[in-house]
């Protein structure tokens, strides 16, 4: 099994390689591949120092599975590339998701629908994400009419240089800036671009993808982002409208019984997720459970998760894992 990582030297590229030696996803030959400034870096797998690679001497090697993080351009110029090699692409920029001829997938969620002629597979937005696996068993059950959603994103979701705005602010340094504003002690509602329609790219991510992975476009949705100053973990407010009454109690079982889904919950102890208790763990988040009483049918939600493992790396990974087990690789 040869493996490529295109990113590599990433943010998500290296939680990428944490979550291949954690898993312990087998690997005889792995590929690291970014930039030509990157080329002769070398970086640790398993003990191991491995020195990166360009990508046109990553598509000669032909690896089974390429785990793509390196921004929706290279996505879109390299990716059909590889896939010509023989290759089956993961990709988690935002270059193919709403592409009709490629699969976006959660594989909790919509795994099976994926076949060896795949070879080029969307990984969801990280926000998108979360959302899906808290909100897809209860629209099973109870079919979803309407989702309102407000995050309150990590800048480790817009990247390095994020990040290290933030730590330079909270140090009181000058420094390189992400955003047109400070993110320290602030709150940005501005995640991504401004689109014709007001809303930015990462709200309609949240309204295109969530009707996509659950395969439902009658599905209404609305949606806010909003930039935090936490270093790691996005986190969500939902309300979401059903067609049928629900029961609380039923919609606990429910998502306890989810594959990937943690019910943090208990008003008499202060227990709800957050993100400092979601960082470094692969698991989605719930808390906060409870009745909408100005709407009939309709229920809040509070949605916590790790936003580089299951909202990027990890979700990429249980992809690779799916094709490896059912032999579609």
């Amino acid at each position: 099994m040869k493996v490529a990582i295109v990113g590599a030297t990433g943010l998500v590229g290296n939680v990428m390689l944490n979550v291949l030696e954690e898993r312990n996803f087998h690997v005889d030959e792995l590929l690291l591949v970014a930039s030509e400034r990157s080329v002769g870096k070398k970086i640790k797998f398993k003990g191991k120092d491995i020195a990166v690679i360009s990508i046109p001497s990553a598509i000669e090697a032909k690896p089974d599975i390429a785990l793509f993080s390196a921004g929706g351009s290279t996505s879109l110029e390299w990716a059909p590339k590889f896939a010509e090699a023989g290759t089956t692409v993961i990709d988690n920029s935002s270059a193919w998701r709403m592409d009709q001829t490629k699969k976006l997938v959660v594989p909790e969620i919509n795994a099976n629908e994926l076949t060896k002629t795949d070879k080029i597979i969307a990984n969801p937005n990280c926000s998108t994400i979360q959302m899906v696996m808290a909100l897809a068993p209860l629209h099973k059950k109870y079919k979803i009419k309407r989702i309102i959603v407000s995050t309150y994103q990590s800048v480790s979701g817009t990247g390095v240089k994020a990040v290290e705005q933030l730590e330079n602010e909270i140090a009181g340094k000058e420094g390189d800036m992400a955003y047109p504003y400070p993110i320290h002690k602030n709150a940005i509602p501005h995640c991504d671009v401004f689109e014709d329609n007001g809303y930015t790219k990462e709200e309609m991510k949240l309204v295109n993808e969530t009707q996509k992975i659950l395969g439902d476009r009658s599905i209404a949705v609305t949606a806010t982002a909003v930039r935090i100053p936490t270093a790691g973990g996005h986190s969500e407010a939902i309300n979401v409208e059903f067609e049928n009454e629900y029961d609380i109690a039923e919609v606990k079982e429910l998502l306890n019984s989810t594959d990937g889904v943690t019910i943090q919950d208990n008003l008499d102890t202060n227990t709800y997720p957050m993100p400092m208790y979601a960082h470094g763990k692969d698991d989605v988040f719930v808390g906060r459970i409870r009745r909408d009483g100005s709407q009939p049918n309709a229920l809040n939600l509070w949605v916590v998760s790790d936003n580089l493992r299951k909202g990027a790396a990890t979700n990429t990974v249980q992809i690779a894992e799916f094709l490896v087990n059912n032999d579609l690789v």
